[in-house]
């Protein structure tokens, strides 16, 4: 049986004979470059989100304050309409009923078509000890709801947003990291919501036979109703898993032929039903403490979900902090909108015509 480094091997000879410095480029894609906010009011903002409003607007969150898992970290919100993104305003952070301060993380706005817009986040010490929380907003964030712990064992989309499935489903990609700050176990577990979001119901993990950890799956759908995941790993390669039932079973992971240095990434299915993914296009040997380098910033495409072909590089100068966590959707107009940390400080928004992408 092929285990995760085989898999990794392989995808590393792929990567060295492609050559990351011949990976196709096409600046005339990029239809705009900008920061959501040029001079923001603290040193660090991370795991951005977006959202499309019916009439055109867009809508964006992230964390922001002094450094990741500190108690000053809050959620923060900005809308973009015609004459370019409004000053953001926090909306919510991690006060509990006793009064303590815990750090917030990875928020996920999510639309459903009839219902309000919901903002879903983490608030916690770590990633192994946080729980997760919802607000609603019906008039496109202008105000909110009080916030509202989901339920124990929920602990909602961990990055990158949920989907609404053929069959109605609300489809929450979620993930656990269990155990110590040194041992500590990676998997994803998917939560599902057939009531509007009432309710929820978290899925067994998914196998993982060949020893790959995978956290921070993004949902990608096809014609036939199938759902594939994609997923971050620590394994120097992204993984992939299938399901052929409305989201309520999922395949063994497998790595796809992208690599990945142990950072997120974020996915979307096209109009035109290609698949499209946001990601760095380096490797991370799991022998090797920490992340690999997070640049270059890459767009991927794929007409299968299985093979996948680097076709537009965002980002490539080499940063301390680098490009990580995009987000990615497709508004009304085709247009593709991605986000993501620029070294650590702001968020850029890049707006791309994936009618230029081949």
């Amino acid at each position: 049986m092929r285990t995760a480094q085989t898999f990794l091997s392989c995808v590393l000879a792929v990567s060295c004979i492609a050559g990351v410095p011949a990976l196709a480029q096409r600046p005339a894609a990029v239809v705009t470059s900008e920061f959501v906010d040029p001079a923001p009011p603290y040193p660090q903002a991370h795991a951005s989100t977006l959202v499309e409003f019916g009439d055109g607007t867009l809508a964006a969150a992230w964390f922001g304050g002094s450094g990741e898992s500190r108690p000053d970290v809050r959620i923060w919100f900005a809308r973009r309409g015609k004459a370019g993104w409004d000053r953001p305003v926090p909306v919510a952070d991690g006060r509990s009923p006793d009064g303590k301060v815990y750090p917030t993380w990875n928020p996920v706005l999510f639309a459903p078509p009839g219902a309000p817009l919901q903002l879903f986040y983490k608030v916690g010490p770590s990633p192994r000890d946080w729980w997760g929380m919802v607000i609603t907003s019906s008039d496109g964030g202008r105000h909110w709801s009080p916030p509202r712990r989901l339920p124990d064992g929920i602990l909602g989309p961990i990055k990158n947003k949920p989907v609404v499935t053929p069959g109605g489903t609300w489809l929450s990609p979620s993930s656990r990291e269990e155990g110590t700050p040194e041992r500590n176990h990676w998997f994803l577990r998917m939560e599902r919501s057939t009531d509007g979001g009432a309710t929820w119901q978290a899925g067994a993990p998914i196998a993982s036979p060949m020893g790959i950890e995978a956290i921070q799956p993004s949902v990608l759908t096809f014609p036939d109703g199938r759902l594939e995941l994609v997923a971050r790993t620590r394994q120097g390669a992204l993984a992939m898993s299938w399901s052929r039932d409305d989201g309520r079973t999922w395949s063994p992971l497998a790595a796809i032929d992208l690599p990945n240095p142990n950072s997120g990434t974020d996915a979307v299915t096209l109009k035109d039903g290609r698949q499209l993914i946001v990601y760095n296009h380096s490797a991370h040997r799991p022998d090797t403490p920490g992340n690999g380098p997070r640049y270059p910033l890459n767009v991927g495409l794929s007409d299968d979900g299985i093979r996948w072909r680097n076709v537009l590089t965002l980002e490539a100068r080499p940063m301390p902090d680098g490009y990580a966590y995009p987000a990615v959707i497709q508004t009304r107009d085709g247009l593709v909108h991605v986000t993501y940390t620029w070294n650590r400080t702001r968020i850029r928004h890049v707006v791309i015509d994936p009618r230029r992408l081949r």
